[in-house]
């Protein structure tokens, strides 16, 4: 998380709504084998505990079941020129970004958690995708769904620390944030240019 305490997110509230908008955390574990990172999308518990699922097969699933981890979900970011504040020639480069860091501990479920997880992120992805008919589970052949579930395994992860960044020039001047979401919107990161105007 970057040192400046103007940059932080202090409502735990927006870094969980974060996590669940990207979906996406990467999960680093140090294992015997070395530290290890799996890519894995990501669910809520009504507890507001993360879910998520990988393959049985991932080298860092055998060292997940008990395991203390860091998961890091990278939000909208972006270069940011130094031409684009007021005045360009007394400043350098630097990096807009949004980012939230969890720290917990991952216990391994079972095969019902395994096909809630898999539902609950259908049915959150697929009611993007009207007017398509929603995929669910019950539609795959039986046999190849157990056979299909048999090649996962899914995990919780206990939330015990989260912190969040949103690195927006807040350090700067209202002159020099209106040229970064100029500039911003110009090479076509609007996501990250509205978050300036809200932060």
């Amino acid at each position: 998380m970057h040192p400046d305490p103007r940059f932080r997110i202090n409502d735990e509230a927006v870094m969980r709504a974060v996590v669940l908008r990207e979906g996406m955390v990467h999960l680093f574990a140090a294992t015997p084998a070395g530290p290890m990172v799996a890519h894995v999308p990501v669910t809520m518990t009504d507890e507001g505990h993360f879910r998520f699922h990988l393959a049985r097969s991932n080298r860092i699933a055998p060292h997940l079941n008990g395991a203390r981890v860091l998961a890091s979900v990278m939000g909208p970011h972006g270069y940011i020129s130094p031409d684009w504040y007021a005045d360009g020639r007394n400043q350098v480069p630097t990096w807009n970004y949004i980012t939230v860091e969890i720290d917990g501990t991952v216990v391994e479920l079972d095969r019902d958690a395994l096909i809630e997880q898999i539902e609950t992120l259908a049915d959150h992805y697929e009611a993007k995708l009207a007017p398509k008919p929603a995929w669910t589970i019950a539609a795959v052949d039986p046999v190849l769904r157990d056979k299909m579930l048999d090649a996962l395994c899914v995990f919780e992860l206990g939330v015990e620390a989260i912190r969040g960044t949103a690195k927006l020039n807040q350090n700067k001047s209202d002159a020099d944030r209106a040229g970064v979401r100029a500039g911003l919107n110009a090479q076509n990161n609007p996501a990250l240019a509205a978050m300036m105007v809200s932060s």
